[in-house]
C-alpha cells in the first residue's frame, strides 16, 4: 500500500475517533447531570480505576502499551471533568514541582491547579471549599514518610480518597558549567535521595536546603555559580541547562502521593484502607490492637509512629491495610482494633495504584 494510501486510512479513523470521543463525552456530560442531582461528587476515584483496568485489559494485543493508552485516556476524562464542572485541585506548589507533576498525572491537564505554600495550606483549600482536592505528599522509596503530612491528619477530617504512584528522576540543571559550580539549591528529602551522586561528583559544594525543588531552579537561574536539583520542566521554565540526568542514587526512586478530599469512593475489589490509632498506656497495648488485623487475615502493608504532641511518649499509629472498609472481615477488624484502643480513625479507603 502507498504512503498517500495509508494517510489517508489514518485520516478516515481519525474522523472515526473524534466522533467517538463526542459521543463519550456526551454520555459523561449526562452522568455528570445525575451526579449533581444526586449530590454525588464530579470526580470518582473508583470508577477511574476500573476504566484504566479495562482499557489496560483491553490493549493487551495491541501495540499501545497500557501506560500510553493511560495517558491517552487520563487527558480524555479530565476534559470531560473540565466540561461536567469546572475543577479545581490544590497541590503543594510552587508550579514545577514533582507534587504539580503527580497531580497532572491523576487529573490531567484540563482542570484548574491552585498551587499552595505548604501541605497545611493544601488541607485547608479543600476545607475552605476552595478547591475540589488536595494532593499531597506521602512517602518516598528512599526517604520514607512525609511527617508533616502524617501530622495533618490527625486533626483533619479531610478523607484520602486515591493516591499516586510517581517516579521521581532527579536533574542537575545550571547556566554554568560543572566545574563552576558552587552550591546547589534544592529540597531536603532530595539531598537525600543524591546523596551518593552529590559526595561523589560535587565534593566540595555547599548543599543550601530550599522549600522546593522550582524555588532552587529559580534561585539557581539567578546566581552566579549556583545549580539545582529539579525536574526537567523547572530547567525548562527557568532556561537553565541540564549538565546531569536522573542523578537520584536509586533507579527505582518513587514517591507516593495522597489526593485528599470530603468522600470516600466505592470499593473496587483492589482497595487500600489507611486509619490512625492512638494505643492505651499499658504493657503489650500495641500488639494487642495489631492482633485483630492477624486474626482476620488482612495484609498490614505500612505501620508508621508519630508523637501526638499532647503528652510526653504517646503515639499515634497510621496504618495501612488491604481491602475497603465495606468489606465484611475490615468491618470486623476494625470493631475489634476500636475496642482495643483509645481511638480510631479512618483516614480513607480507596482504590491502590501500583508501583510503576
Amino acid at each position: 500500500m502507498k504512503l498517500e494510501d495509508l494517510r489517508k486510512k489514518i485520516d478516515h479513523l481519525d474522523e472515526k475517533i473524534i466522533q467517538l470521543l463526542n459521543d463519550r463525552t456526551d454520555v459523561a456530560l449526562k452522568i455528570g447531570e445525575l451526579k449533581k442531582e444526586n449530590g454525588a461528587p464530579i470526580y470518582a476515584p473508583d470508577r477511574e480505576s476500573e476504566v484504566y483496568a479495562k482499557i489496560s485489559s483491553m490493549g493487551k494485543h495491541g501495540p499501545l502499551p497500557s501506560d500510553a493508552l493511560k495517558a491517552v485516556y487520563r487527558e480524555i476524562m479530565s476534559a470531560a471533568l473540565a466540561l461536567e464542572r469546572p475543577l479545581a485541585i490544590a497541590y503543594l506548589g510552587p508550579e514545577a514541582t514533582f507534587t504539580h507533576l503527580a497531580s497532572i498525572s491523576k487529573f490531567g491537564s484540563s482542570v484548574n491547579y491552585k498551587p499552595c505554600s505548604n501541605i497545611g495550606d493544601v488541607f485547608t483549600e479543600v476545607e475552605k471549599k476552595n478547591a475540589d482536592y488536595g494532593v499531597i505528599p506521602i512517602e518516598n522509596s528512599t526517604e520514607g514518610a512525609v511527617n508533616y503530612t502524617l501530622d495533618m491528619f490527625i486533626e483533619s477530617d479531610l478523607k484520602i480518597c486515591s493516591e499516586i504512584i510517581f517516579n521521581i528522576e532527579h536533574h542537575l540543571m545550571s547556566s554554568m558549567k560543572l566545574q563552576d559550580i558552587k552550591r546547589v539549591y534544592s529540597n531536603p528529602m532530595v539531598f537525600g535521595q543524591c546523596r551518593i551522586w552529590l559526595e561523589t561528583n560535587l565534593p566540595r559544594v555547599e548543599l543550601i536546603e530550599t522549600t522546593s525543588t522550582t524555588q532552587a531552579a529559580h534561585r539557581a537561574s539567578q546566581e552566579s555559580g549556583a545549580a539545582a536539583i529539579a525536574s526537567k520542566l523547572a530547567a525548562t521554565i527557568y532556561n537553565l541547562n541540564i549538565l546531569a540526568e536522573r542523578i537520584q542514587d536509586i533507579a527505582g526512586n518513587q514517591t507516593r502521593f495522597l489526593v485528599i478530599g470530603k468522600t470516600l469512593p466505592r470499593k473496587t475489589g483492589r482497595d487500600k484502607t489507611s486509619i490512625m490509632v492512638s494505643i492505651k498506656d499499658k504493657v503489650g497495648a500495641l500488639y494487642e490492637m495489631l492482633d485483630p488485623i492477624r486474626k482476620n487475615k488482612i495484609n498490614m502493608t505500612k505501620i508508621e509512629s508519630r508523637p501526638s504532641k499532647k503528652k510526653a511518649w504517646d503515639y499515634y499509629f497510621f496504618i495501612d491495610i488491604e481491602g475497603h472498609v465495606d468489606d465484611p472481615k475490615v468491618k470486623k477488624m476494625l470493631s475489634a482494633v476500636e475496642s482495643k484502643a483509645r481511638l480510631l480513625k479512618v483516614l480513607g479507603s480507596y482504590p491502590t495504584e501500583n508501583p510503576q
